[in-house]
């Protein structure tokens, strides 16, 4: 595999496969294989950071102790000078390396949602012989999930954050609640290093929680949900309101 996609950096038929990577068919018939089959050799360019990181973590695994382990370093170092990630997919897929492309990333994003939701949200840890009770508890934490998920993207539009890190992140701190001429109050003080920075994200998500629940008062239940998913969703949507032609900053103003 790794003979195969460093020969191919020196061929020309390389084509656009998306979000900045090329992409090349080829052929392969590795041991034990009763034919060839096509492959399509993936690679983008590593930005300097990335390029810097990935020397480093080869450094470390070449003063590795453990003989056993397997150093699989797909990097391109020394090709013009440029640093490359690259991939080789095996596909009996008869689409355009573009198609092919991305139908493994998002394949990717969705293993990894479901590995979030294993690891971080116990989505594997309920099973019983009784199946009503497992489908109970599976739709009682991928409801959870969601809701997590959208209340974080409101204060975070513009990635996933997973719960491994957006949970301690908003949830390590002490609230008290007071309560005076008919409002009550929520005073959060978070204990997490970077409070201010929750601070800010929990701010955003009141004020804008505070609008729909005032100047959306007129608003039935659903055009106020709309608000909200467009709000959270915003980095996918580009500012549009969910089932409308407007657009959500003109909404909010």
């Amino acid at each position: 595999m790794k003979k195969l996609a460093r020969r191919s950096f020196h061929e020309k038929d390389w084509v656009d496969a998306g979000q900045n990577w090329e992409g090349r068919n080829d052929e392969l018939q590795l041991e034990g294989w009763t034919k060839a089959r096509r492959v399509v050799v993936l690679r983008r360019p590593l930005s300097k950071k990335s390029a810097e990181q990935a020397e480093l973590s080869g450094k470390r695994k070449s003063r590795s102790k453990n003989p056993k382990q397997m150093i699989l370093d797909f990097l391109e170092v020394n090709y013009r000078g440029v640093q490359y990630e690259y991939v080789v997919l095996v596909t009996s897929l008869t689409d355009g390396i573009l198609t092919v492309a991305q139908h493994y990333r998002d394949r990717g994003d969705a293993e990894n949602i479901f590995d979030e939701l294993k690891n971080q949200w116990g989505w594997a840890g309920f099973t019983t012989q009784d199946r009503k009770r497992c489908q109970t508890m599976g739709r009682i934490i991928a409801l959870i999930y969601n809701w997590w998920t959208i209340f974080m993207r409101l204060g975070i539009p513009d990635k996933h954050t997973e719960a491994v890190t957006s949970r301690p992140l908003a949830l390590h701190g002490i609230a008290r609640q007071t309560r005076h001429g008919n409002q009550t109050t929520v005073e959060i003080s978070s204990m997490h290093s970077k409070g201010e920075q929750i601070a800010g994200i929990l701010t955003k998500v009141s004020a804008f929680l505070k609008w729909v629940k005032v100047a959306a008062e007129q608003l039935g239940q659903g055009e106020r949900w709309r608000l909200i998913l467009s709000a959270a969703f915003r980095g996918f949507l580009g500012g549009k309101v969910l089932g409308r032609a407007g657009r959500l900053a003109d909404a909010v103003s």
